[in-house]
């Protein structure tokens, strides 16, 4: 099948840091070259893949301070997508809605998955080019009043062997907070759980500058390098490291979170997750299992004398039956062939052994 990928510029493709979009991307495009499949990877130039790899970018626009209409270079990349439509089976776009007037003016199919939230603006959008298929990667993500067509949710997956397996957490015990610092994320909720518990807090991360004024006034005077910490962006291995470490991830969002990479990252680093019970961390959290789904501040600090006693080795293996790479690229090669009227058999493999932390 000949396949074209389209990622957001932004980020360089697989992420050297956050950026839970691109490391999506990454890992199904490779997965879907070695499955046999004929695969161009439209992303900066910085990317690395196993697909070709076309871009009208050298960098990700992130670094690049030299760029200051990120649209432009949007636009630019979809034109040279759909220019070339007819090069390929089907088109897989990872763009969001300004992908969506492109794909109407060829007659390669797209396939849009929403890695984002809807806004009262972007609906307008949606709601013009509804009959298109769309996959949501939760089904709380999903706007039903909008009618727009569904060909499936597919949770996004992670290279579970990639993450070495800590079956115990480390000495001195603390909690970790991992992902963008942000209102929406809740590290403000972080450390007031730490506070409230008395326990260590780490937390890393990066800042966008919008929210600049939230960390300076909300998680920056609280860290004084000893009960809370803060360690900056985290690449792959700090991340595995810092949250296998940990006795929990806090995950205390206060939006209706589309999916939440970090509870699987966590749990395959054999770490359980406290999470609020908001958008779709019921449908990644199994409730005294893998973690405990919280309605509230008080409950979460509830949920930290309590989460030592679940099995790690049980969020290992939870992700892995679940949320693996391997799960994410079926679900998606099953929509490919539905799309195009073709039949599908899964390739989804036997469960491995974890890679144990130390070995």
């Amino acid at each position: 099948m000949r396949i074209a990928q389209i990622a957001p510029l932004w980020e360089r493709v697989p992420p050297p840091g956050y950026g839970g979009t691109e490391l999506v991307v990454g890992l199904l495009t490779d997965e879907l070259v070695r499955r046999g499949h004929e695969v161009t990877l439209f992303a900066s130039g910085d990317s690395i893949s196993l697909a070709k790899l076309e871009s009208v970018h050298p960098r990700a626009v992130r670094l690049d301070e030299t760029v200051k209409e990120y649209s432009v270079y949007e636009m630019l990349n979809l034109a040279r997508v759909y220019e070339r439509a007819n090069e390929f089976d089907i088109i897989h776009s990872h763009t969001g809605h300004i992908s969506l007037s492109y794909a109407n003016l060829v007659k390669t199919p797209t396939v849009h998955t929403l890695h984002g939230i809807f806004t009262p603006d972007n609906e307008k959008l949606y709601k013009y080019a509804k009959n298109q298929p769309y996959i949501s990667i939760s089904d709380a993500q999903r706007e039903e009043r909008l009618g727009m067509k569904y060909a499936a949710t597919v949770y996004n997956g992670i290279n579970v062997g990639s993450y070495k397996f800590h079956p115990q957490p480390q000495e001195p015990h603390y909690l970790a907070f991992l992902g963008r610092i942000s209102p929406q994320k809740g590290t403000h909720l972080a450390i007031q759980i730490a506070k409230q518990t008395g326990w260590r807090l780490k937390i890393a991360g990066k800042v966008d500058a919008v929210d600049m004024e939230y960390f300076e006034s909300k998680v920056k005077p609280f860290i004084d390098g000893q009960q809370i910490e803060y360690l900056g962006e985290a690449n792959h291995e700090q991340k595995n490291a810092l949250m296998g470490s940990a006795v929990a991830t806090l995950f205390p969002i206060t939006w209706r979170e589309p999916f939440g990479l970090v509870m699987i990252e966590s749990m395959a680093s054999g770490t359980p997750v406290i999470a609020m019970n908001m958008g779709s961390t019921k449908e990644v959290i199994v409730h005294g299992k893998t973690g405990f789904l919280c309605n509230n501040v008080e409950e979460c600090i509830s949920a930290v004398s309590k989460v030592a006693e679940l099995d790690r080795y049980a969020c290992w293996e939870y992700v892995w039956e679940h949320f693996s790479v391997q799960q994410m690229t079926d679900g998606y090669e099953a929509v490919y062939r539905k799309i195009l009227g073709e039949p599908f058999a899964s390739s989804n493999g036997h469960l491995p052994n974890p890679v144990i932390s130390g070995n």
